[in-house]
């Protein structure tokens, strides 16, 4: 905790490892001392980047394993901030890894994983989604003279929402102002970039 390197979850306990640095590549993920490398070479999620050499930008490294009693996982994405040239807040979101053969379409958004969500029984099935997905991402739109941060937000295929489960199990009706079913997911700590 007094290092930062943690994450929060929405109620799931699948697992994220999340490092940025300079020297990364996308053959960093296959390493069998995936966190080993990632101390050595880079900083863990809660940490702080130091200044960029000159042509560097930052790269990232994650892996999410999903709970074992619970989904699979729909996606990682990365969602970067940073304060402009007129010192406003920015914000983008980049989708770095997610299952199936969807591809983004020409607005650069990721089609969504599906929904196995049976609303009568409140069940799902795993016959979507992955359960390990791994990203490497280095940031196209780095600006070294900007203040920046980075965080990974793993969300994890649709499951019933408790109000679902509440109908399922106590006989009443659904709610019809929230949603049947939900995503789950996790947020780390995000990592620093100062000038």
């Amino acid at each position: 905790m007094a290092r930062k390197e943690v994450y929060a979850t929405t109620g799931t306990r699948l697992v994220v490892r999340d490092f940025g640095g300079y020297h990364f590549t996308a053959q960093d993920l296959e390493r069998s001392a995936f966190a080993e490398q990632g101390y050595k070479r880079g900083v863990p999620m809660g940490g702080d980047l130091k200044s960029a050499s000159a042509g560097k930008s930052p790269a990232f490294l994650v892996h999410a394993m999903r709970d074992v009693d619970g989904a699979n996982i729909d996606r990682i994405q990365i969602v970067k901030g940073w304060l402009d040239a007129s010192g406003n807040t920015q914000e983008k979101i980049y989708d770095v890894a997610w299952s199936g053969d969807r591809k983004p379409g020409a607005n650069g958004m990721l089609p969504p994983v599906g929904n196995t969500v049976n609303v009568k029984e409140a069940s799902y099935t795993n016959a979507i989604g992955a359960p390990f997905l791994a990203a490497y991402w280095r940031d196209p739109g780095f600006d070294p003279k900007l203040r920046a941060f980075y965080y990974v937000r793993v969300l994890e295929i649709p499951t019933p929402r408790w109000t679902t489960y509440d109908a399922k199990i106590f006989g009443v009706k659904l709610p019809t102002d929230v949603p049947a079913s939900i995503q789950d997911r996790a947020y780390t700590s995000p990592i620093w970039y100062t000038p």
